[in-house]
């Protein structure tokens, strides 16, 4: 019974993983960043980014920390 809730929850936190990893915005523009003006290069919201970071670090060690522990049979 353990073993399934914790799949679930290895499940939902790797979809919860790429759910925060796709929010992430984009750090360079590419080719169109050249044309794009100067002042709208630096305004981005520095805090919701710092956020979204460590919630990305956080569902990433949960989802290796319950792999490992899902892999290595120490729960049976």
């Amino acid at each position: 019974m353990l073993i399934a809730i914790l799949s679930w929850v290895w499940i939902g936190t790797g979809v919860l993983l790429i759910v925060s990893v796709l929010l992430h915005s984009p750090k360079g523009d590419g080719m169109g960043g050249l044309a794009s003006s100067g002042g709208s290069m630096f305004s981005s919201a520095r805090s919701a980014e710092d956020t979204l970071n460590r919630i990305s670090w956080t569902l990433l060690a949960v989802f290796l920390g319950l792999a490992v522990l899902l892999s290595a049979g120490w729960l049976r």
